[in-house]
C-alpha cells in the first residue's frame, strides 16, 4: 500500500500552495520596507515585484492593487497583535506577571517590525475606509486586553485613565526603536529592549497623582 505524504492530505499546504505564500509573504515585507523608506505613494507594483524577486504583473497573482497589498500588511498585523495579546493574557493568570508579558510582547513586535510602525503611522490614511475600520477595530480590541489586566492592578482607576496608560505606553514603546535607529549612533536591540520594558511597566504601574 502506497503511503500518503502529509502534505497532500486534507488540512495540509501543498507544495504549490507553500510556494505561493511564501511568495505572497516576501511582497508583504518587501512593501513594509519599501512603504517605510518611500512612502506608500512613490513605490510601484514594480518595485514591489522586483524587491521580491517576482515581476510586477505577478504581484496581480496574490494581490488585486498596490492598496491591497497596504491593507494586507495593516491588517494582518493587528489582527496578530490582538491574537498575540489575548494569548498572553489566557496563558498568565496571574496581572502582575501578564503585564510584564505585554510589555515584552509589544517590545518584541516595535523591535522587530519597525518598518511597519512607520507605515501605519504614516500611511493609514490611503486605506480604504473599510479597511480603516478594520484595522482601528482590531486595534480598539487590542487596547482592551491590555485595559482588562490593568484594571485588576488598579482598580481603583476609571477605565479612560487605563485606556490612557495604555495608549501612551503604545507610543513610548513603538516611536523609540525608530528614534535610535535615525538619531545619533544605533541602539542595540539587547540594549533597546531592557531600558523600553522597564520605562513601559513604570509607566503602567505609576500611581496617578492626588488631586
Amino acid at each position: 500500500m502506497r503511503s500518503t505524504d502529509a502534505t497532500t492530505q486534507p488540512g495540509f499546504p501543498t507544495q504549490r500552495g507553500q510556494a505561493k505564500e511564501s511568495r505572497r509573504q516576501a511582497l508583504l515585507s518587501a512593501a513594509a520596507a519599501l512603504f517605510a523608506v518611500n512612502g506608500f505613494n512613490r513605490v510601484s507594483l514594480e518595485d514591489l515585484g522586483s524587491a521580491a524577486g517576482v515581476s510586477g504583473p505577478a504581484v496581480y497573482r496574490h494581490f488585486p492593487g498596490k492598496q491591497a497589498v497596504l491593507a494586507d500588511l495593516l491588517v494582518t498585523v493587528s489582527q496578530e497583535l490582538l491574537d498575540g495579546g489575548r494569548e498572553v493574557v489566557a496563558r498568565t493568570p496571574d496581572p502582575a506577571s501578564a503585564l510584564r508579558r505585554l510589555v515584552e510582547f509589544q517590545v518584541d513586535f516595535a523591535l522587530g517590525k519597525p518598518d511597519v510602525i512607520r507605515v501605519q503611522d504614516r500611511d493609514f490614511s490611503n486605506l480604504s475606509e473599510q479597511d480603516q475600520s478594520a484595522v482601528r477595530a482590531l486595534q480598539l480590541d487590542y487596547v482592551e486586553v491590555w485595559v482588562g489586566v490593568l484594571a485588576k492592578l488598579h482598580p481603583d482607576t476609571g477605565i479612560a485613565e487605563l485606556r490612557m496608560r495604555a495608549h501612551a505606553t503604545f507610543g513610548l514603546i513603538n516611536s523609540t526603536p525608530h528614534s535610535v535607529r535615525s538619531h545619533g549612533r544605533k541602539m542595540a536591540a539587547r540594549s533597546a529592549r531592557p531600558l523600553l520594558e522597564s520605562m513601559a511597566l513604570a509607566a503602567l504601574l505609576v500611581e496617578a497623582p492626588q488631586d
